[in-house]
């Protein structure tokens, strides 16, 4: 028996991918389009934040459950039904009238894309080669990023033409037909169309219940150290570039929706580059808490100019923007902390554990980061296309994203009572 072509077995794993792209554009998506929105169904800043972070409310839900549905049911049925309740979804959010069902349409969409990364990890694991399946680990987060720099200025030069309602129409036909796609070509092992499975190349799946494992990762300080002070960088990316930069930059910097719709995207683009360059330094370093707090604390800085000064040159702000997004990606040296924090049986669950609290920060910081600004505002209201939607000073966003120091000033505290792991595993 011969083994599966590369060009299908890519193929496979991209439709896998392609469903996990959906999830990062829709992930920042609400940033282009925060006038509309709010415009649409009347919202504060704090119900805005929360319309985004219904989002995350499911996706940090599912992702305990997805790895038993994966292997329950197999990547493909699990990608096909996650593909469909997206298009539903983004379908519900596309015609909602008012935000009852605009929220329902952002919690279908965000529980249903987080079964992508762990159908796809797992189709890499019966299609490819261990070689192979560590770059289609490392290719899956520059898919991500690519979904959420189209979710830029591309999304806004659609919403100018076309509306938001019917964007996210065409967003869900879309989403429709990579269901399509992958009922009708993924398989769940290639044995299942007559070539060999890698799949003993691979570690197994440890067979015990989920729930005791849990407990387990647990007992390790470093876990629920990681848990709580993960979320901080993914939280200042996120809460930036996924939700609030395009009205501050519009608003204190007179830019167009597109052009700060761009910077948010270049923001995202830094992070992803950042999460390469701190991979590879820790790994070089052998140590994980240096370069951690190092990342930290200079994104902190970076932030606190970004926060509390206006900067005259776009130029200069665009430099800041993109050296906070790269100093951010430091918080990649979570999983791999987590990872080697516990013995080799628990690894995986340690890796969602800390996925888990990765998400938690864009999660919390959205909606708090609306709060902020709704207790601050001082009365003021948008015009022309604007009209009804309230405007913040400078000061209020430099009070509401004051959040994000908070929660990395206690990263900073809690990463002091980690245990250095030194790049090898825990027994």
């Amino acid at each position: 028996m011969t083994t599966p072509p590369v060009s299908l077995a890519w193929l496979v794993w991209g439709l896998g991918a392609a469903l996990y792209f959906i999830g990062f554009y829709q992930r920042v998506a609400p940033a282009v389009i925060t006038a509309e929105l709010s415009h649409a169904f009347t919202l504060t800043a704090a119900g805005l934040g929360n319309l985004s972070a219904f989002y995350f409310y499911s996706y940090v839900a599912m992702q305990i459950p997805t790895g038993l549905l994966a292997d329950r049911f197999g990547p493909r049925i699990l990608l096909t039904c996650g593909a469909v309740v997206a298009a539903v979804g983004t379908a519900v959010f596309a015609m909602a009238e008012d935000v009852f069902w605009a929220n329902a349409g952002r919690l279908l969409i965000g529980g249903s894309v987080g079964v992508a990364f762990v159908s796809m990890l797992k189709l890499a694991s019966h299609w490819m080669p261990t070689r192979q399946f560590a770059l289609a680990s490392a290719a899956a987060l520059a898919v991500g990023v690519f979904g959420a720099v189209t979710a830029g200025a591309p999304l806004r030069i659609l919403v100018d033409g076309f509306g938001w309602r019917a964007t996210m129409w065409a967003s869900a036909a879309i989403t429709i037909l990579i269901a399509l796609a992958a009922w009708l070509i993924v398989r769940d092992d290639p044995a299942q169309r007559g070539f060999q499975s890698y799949a003993s190349q691979h570690e197994a799946t440890p067979s015990d219940s989920v729930w005791r494992g849990l407990l387990d990762v647990l007992s390790y300080r470093n876990t629920i150290l990681l848990f709580f002070l993960s979320g901080s960088m993914t939280g200042l990316v996120l809460t930036f570039a996924g939700l609030w930069g395009v009205p501050f930059l519009t608003t204190h910097y007179g830019l167009t929706q597109t052009h700060a719709a761009g910077l948010c995207s270049t923001m995202m683009v830094a992070w992803a580059l950042g999460t390469l360059a701190f991979s590879a330094m820790t790994d070089r370093m052998r140590k994980r808490k240096p370069l951690y707090v190092g990342g930290v604390l200079a994104a902190l800085a970076l932030w606190s100019v970004l926060i509390y000064s206006r900067i005259d040159s776009v130029t200069i702000l665009t430099v800041l923007l993109a050296l906070t997004g790269f100093c951010a990606g430091s918080f990649i040296i979570s999983f791999a902390f987590a990872k080697e924090s516990v013995p080799a049986r628990l690894a995986g669950t340690a890796s969602g554990v800390a996925n888990m609290g990765v998400i938690s920060g864009p999660m919390l910081l959205q909606p708090l980061v609306g709060v902020m600004l709704d207790r601050s505002w001082q009365g003021s209201l948008g015009i022309g296309a604007f009209a009804g939607k309230r405007i913040f000073e400078f000061a209020a966003y430099s009070q509401a994203f004051s959040m994000v120091l908070v929660w990395g000033a206690l990263s900073i505290v809690l990463l002091m009572f980690t245990r250095e792991t030194h790049c090898q595993q825990t027994r």
